[in-house]
């Protein structure tokens, strides 16, 4: 939906993309977020997030030493600030709800369904939230800031994913989406019903004969904009000089068909925090 280009030089070249100090702090908050329901609710504090922090991002680094250069030649101060940022959006989750007062049915889950059609759908939820009359909430935290409201539809697209996913699977309209963006201490807040999920699934299915389509043709085209100047491959690209590489071997359309779509996995970046 971003840039068939960038779908074709993520998912079918898999060309490996440099950490941006911004989705790695996401990364980070994530982690602490999660690993804070580890304790007991009493002890779900700010404080007691903060001083996960550094522990988490050892963590990090141990499962992905690459991240230990993530700084090298960076301006003095900088990590600190990065560092001190992080600190922020966590103490921004506290002024949003009390943990203390939750107890999450899941946390990144990973959910797996299969439509009619063949399509294979999977992803991971931050959170999934259980009410005791078994109503479902979903919840996402973004670590940028909220959208204006003439882009809330394209925000809770991926909200909309997560809910066909869970009612492919357990044939119940989850009641609330809930997007939390810790940038600027905002809430969006969705409550789909059987029509908008149906209309998530149809629009999913054009996309996935769109890139069927592609796939036929080889023609991925590339659809500029704001986002280019954060991109990987702008060097690459050809809006911008740049020569594309050959199709890996077994990248036609049977290749492709056969991969499912997939949304929010973890090495995915979160744009929102370059802007």
């Amino acid at each position: 939906m971003t840039c068939p280009l960038l779908y074709r030089f993520r998912v079918i070249d898999r060309i490996e993309e440099r950490p941006s100090p911004a989705a790695v702090r996401g990364t980070l908050v994530h982690a602490v977020l999660e690993r804070l329901f580890d304790l007991p609710a009493a002890e779900r504090t700010a404080v007691a997030a903060r001083a996960m922090l550094e522990p988490q991002w050892a963590d990090l680094v141990a499962r992905e030493p690459e991240l230990d250069s993530l700084f090298e030649g960076a301006a003095e101060g900088e990590r600190e600030e990065w560092l001190a940022r992080a600190h922020e959006l966590v103490e921004s989750y506290f002024t949003l709800e009390d943990p203390r007062r939750l107890e999450p049915a899941d946390r990144e889950l990973f959910v797996e369904t299969v439509l009619e059609s063949g399509l294979k759908l999977r992803g991971y939820i931050d959170r999934v939230d259980v009410a005791p009359s078994g109503e479902v909430r979903i919840v996402d935290y973004k670590t940028g800031s909220a959208p204006r409201a003439d882009f809330e539809a394209r925000a809770l697209f991926q909200m909309r994913f997560y809910a066909l996913v869970l009612w492919r699977l357990q044939g119940r309209v989850p009641a609330l989406l809930q997007l939390m963006y810790l940038g600027n201490g905002e809430v969006l807040r969705y409550a789909p019903d059987e029509a908008d999920l149906r209309a998530t699934e149809r629009k999913l299915e054009a996309l996935w004969r769109a890139i069927a389509r592609a796939a036929e043709t080889g023609e991925w085209r590339p659809r500029p904009g704001r986002l280019c100047d954060w991109c990987d491959h702008k060097e690459r690209c050809p809006e911008f000089g740049g020569v594309l590489p050959p199709l890996p071997e077994g990248a036609g359309p049977e290749g492709v068909r056969r991969a499912p779509v997939e949304v929010a996995v973890p090495a995915q970046r979160d744009f929102s925090d370059d802007l």
